[in-house]
């Protein structure tokens, strides 16, 4: 194995940098486009697989986590960085020319391109967070990485807050006429990430060092085909179970079976390969398995409520699509100052885990105000519980990771550091699938209880979307006035919406309940000032109290 790279002050300084930029890159391809999703599956006729955008970018960087890891470890940083970053581009240009041309041979229509395009968009994606974390943990010691991760926090937050307003404003007022080819406003949601892309590869190429490579073996291309293996049918069970088919259908079932004989399978191949991609004896590590237990349920519960929140203000509240992007503000508005604050604190007490704690329980009353919103809560009283969610979330952008990589041996940082975010994009995968299901499920019992006999029997979501849609100026075109007839269907679809949405927050609220149990079992090992120095007597003491 090589030594660590020693960094000069210049070499750290300008690293951190061009780590940043990535990591603000990856954060902003992830929440640019939750605004510009209604108007995107109105557009390309997809409503059906609307859960599927998001879900093909999230598994497809998941799944690629450990691997990009493991490539890390055994050719560098530097090298796995900028292949993820190509790639990542090529995927946000091809988003952006979903449905052009058309229906398209083996691609299908429009909306099945996004979900292909944004899945490759997403294995370059895999690569940026985990070798930006990775990097960050090359750098810095635990103590003193805390507040380097509280700032990434803070970046993510900064993200989340330009995110969603330059893609409500691109898709209100983007659409622009292109030698005689009109081209849709909610496309440069995916073309803005060119040029950032552009700025971050010229950053990592010349102003970050080729550092040597730390891991000797090979890619477990056997462990990672069997995570698909596990993950894909569990989310497509979440996808489509009660909605699509039974929970109890031979299908559901069937998926059911193939992931559970492939996590089956998964541990008898990840015990018998010489170098694993994820070595099992982590599991003893208690710090390892309650942390990332923790950090999985976290993220489900956040992202399910913040994919959906903007689609409820969209379709719920009948809001345009920049309004809703300024509303989320309030939310990465509190995340970012608690992200940041935090950071700070932790590196001067050495301690994380009671800002942990206290992050969670604020991110759980957050969650139950948002259960009591409705299609009539003002953009203010929304916007406070968002700011409280947000307070909460903070600490929880970066903590986990950091008392993975605490209690981890040094030659372990790059796996333990890609598990980490493997698990917490799992949760945020499973998050949007499940969160999505009951949703779609719950909407179909509350149209048969608020509609009146037969009045709404054929309505669903889809209507719903074209009657936001055409409640707000498009194009600089201002809609004609609904009927009256037609403004009682909505109120009956925005009532029954909201209602399926808040049902969607209740099991978040449930899941953060067992994700707050699991962060109160976390050990509290302060965090260790050096790194590889006296690596061996703080592994000793790291494990004792794991």
């Amino acid at each position: 194995m090589s030594e660590r790279h020693a960094y000069t002050a210049t070499e750290r300084r300008l690293t951190l940098i061009s780590v940043m930029i990535v990591f603000l890159l990856s954060a902003v391809s992830q929440t640019i486009v939750a605004t510009a999703m209604p108007r995107i599956i109105a557009e390309l006729h997809g409503l059906n697989l609307y859960a599927w955008a998001t879900t093909a970018y999230l598994l497809s960087s998941t799944v690629m986590v450990p691997i990009w890891g493991k490539l890390g470890d055994l050719y560098g940083r530097k090298i796995i960085l900028l292949i993820g970053m190509a790639i990542f581009m090529t995927g946000s240009c091809l988003s952006g020319l979903a449905g052009e041309l058309g229906t398209l041979p083996l691609l299908g229509g429009g909306m099945t391109q996004l979900i292909i395009f944004r899945a490759i968009q997403g294995l370059g994606g895999g690569a940026l967070f985990t070798t930006a974390f990775a990097i960050l943990a090359d750098l810095f010691p635990p103590r003193e990485r805390a507040k380097f991760q509280g700032l990434f926090g803070s970046m993510f937050g900064i993200a989340s807050v330009v995110g969603p307003v330059i893609g409500g404003f691109f898709t209100d007022h983007g659409t622009v006429t292109l030698f005689g080819h009109v081209v849709q406003g909610w496309r440069w949601v995916f073309y803005v990430n060119v040029p950032l892309a552009l700025i971050a590869l010229f950053m990592v190429l010349t102003q970050m060092p080729t550092t040597p490579h730390r891991g000797t073996g090979k890619v477990d291309v056997l462990g990672a085909g069997l995570i698909m293996v596990i993950f894909v049918p569990l989310l497509l069970v979440m996808t489509w179970g009660g909605r699509d088919h039974a929970w109890t259908s031979p299908l559901i079932l069937s998926l059911v079976t193939l992931s559970i004989l492939g996590a089956v399978a998964f541990v008898f191949v990840e015990r018998a390969v010489w170098d694993p991609i994820l070595p099992l004896e982590l599991f003893k590590n208690r710090t390892f398995v309650t942390a990332n237990t923790a950090a999985l349920v976290y993220s489900m519960a956040f992202m399910g409520v913040a994919t959906f929140l903007p689609l409820y203000m969209q379709l719920g509240q009948g809001v345009g699509a920049t309004k809703s992007g300024l509303v989320m503000l309030a939310l990465m508005g509190g995340m970012i100052a608690s992200s940041t604050i935090n950071g700070q604190f932790v590196t001067r007490t050495g301690h994380f885990k009671p800002f942990m704690i206290g992050g969670g329980a604020v991110f759980l009353l957050g969650l139950c105000l948002l259960a009591t919103i409705g299609p009539d809560t003002s953009t203010f009283d929304l916007a406070w519980r968002l700011a409280i969610t947000g307070i909460g979330l903070g600490p929880g952008q970066s903590l986990f990771g950091l008392a993975v990589q605490n209690a981890a041996p040094p030659h372990q940082i790059g796996v333990t550091t890609s598990s980490s975010q493997f698990v917490r994009q799992i949760g945020g995968a499973m998050g949007v699938a499940l969160f999505g299901a009951i949703v779609t499920s719950s909407l179909a019992g509350e149209l048969s209880k608020q509609s009146p006999a037969g009045a709404a029997r054929h309505l669903d979501i889809g209507d719903l979307q074209g009657m936001a849609l055409a409640q707000h100026p498009r194009n600089g075109v201002t809609p004609p006035p609904m009927t009256v007839e037609a403004a009682k269907d909505a109120r009956i679809l925005k009532v029954s919406f909201s209602t399926a949405v808040v049902h969607g927050i209740i099991v978040s609220v449930a899941l953060m309940v067992a994700g707050f149990a699991c962060m109160l079992l976390i050990p509290a090992v302060p965090l260790r000032e050096r790194d590889h120095a006296d690596a061996e007597t703080n592994e000793e003491k790291t494990a004792e109290a794991a």
